[in-house]
């Protein structure tokens, strides 16, 4: 195997596998979308926002934000604008947990929900670190994702014609 096809593999496996992560933290987060919209009520209030009036609505967000994501990623076409958006919300994400626990001195922290509840997170620099660590395959998905030119060599050494 060449060293362009193995970075090809690597690169496919983080598409995937950040499209499923997306996936899977936005069918969590609906598991419990009551318990999860209490944290984004309790967030809110820490942050200052009418936590009633906005509690669903950035609850939903949220959710619908991670599903696009993962759809983006997931479509051929919008890899890379799926990349540029999962890039977007973990460092938003990274950014709020850092605000939240330092920003605003909330040291006993918050569980997130960030995945439901099935994996227990604390708002802070674990989190943080988490999601600025999801960033390099999310880097690599938006630099190393190529769409097929109008003719790609297959397997055989055959040139086939894409459209």
């Amino acid at each position: 195997m060449t060293r362009q096809r193995v970075f090809r593999i690597i690169v496919k496996i983080c598409r995937f596998g950040l499209a499923a992560l997306f996936l899977f933290t936005a069918g969590a987060k609906l598991w419990i979308a009551k318990g999860f919209a209490a944290n984004v009520a309790e967030l809110l209030s820490a942050t200052g926002f009418n936590q009633v009036r906005w509690m669903w609505p950035v609850t939903v967000a949220v959710i619908a934000a991670e599903i696009v994501t993962a759809i983006l990623l997931l479509l051929r076409p919008t890899v890379r604008a799926g990349a540029l958006l999962a890039a977007t919300l973990l460092i938003g994400f990274s950014a709020y947990a850092l605000y939240y626990r330092y920003g605003l001195g909330n040291a006993e922290g918050l569980e997130c929900g960030c995945f439901g509840g099935i994996i227990a997170s604390q708002l802070g620099v674990t989190t943080a670190l988490r999601n600025l660590a999801l960033l390099v395959p999310t880097f690599l998905v938006f630099f190393g994702f190529r769409r097929p030119s109008q003719s790609t060599i297959t397997d055989y050494g055959q040139v086939e014609a894409t459209g």
